[in-house]
């Protein structure tokens, strides 16, 4: 699935089976508690703390699904292509970091 399809079929369903998009502002809210999930089971899986009973350590493609998801979401509510916005960022980091990571000592 490319970005554009992936932006169509997110449409799809919300238009279809969700009824329509919440607002902005309520996406923004969600995508947050999104990255906070992810959060949750990054620091636990690759981090010092350890897992809580019943927590699931299986679920960290499912919660990048949904913080996707909600991207997806405000992308299409605010008319960004996020195909175009992408490779546009890639140009800028290219331009701006093409030496920049090759000549950190840390990375070395």
């Amino acid at each position: 699935m490319t970005i554009a399809e992936a932006q169509q079929q997110v449409d799809e369903w919300i238009k279809t089976i969700g009824v329509r998009y919440f607002n902005e502002l309520t996406n923004l809210g969600i995508l947050m508690e999104e990255v906070g999930e992810l959060s949750r089971i990054m620091v636990r899986k690759y981090g010092e703390q350890s897992f809580k009973a019943g927590e699931n350590a299986d679920a960290l493609a499912d919660e990048m699904a949904d913080v996707l998801w909600v991207l997806i979401c405000l992308a299409n509510q605010t008319g960004v292509n996020l195909t175009e916005a992408l490779q546009k960022n890639m140009i800028k980091k290219t331009n701006r970091d093409g030496n920049r990571h090759q000549l950190n000592q840390k990375l070395q």
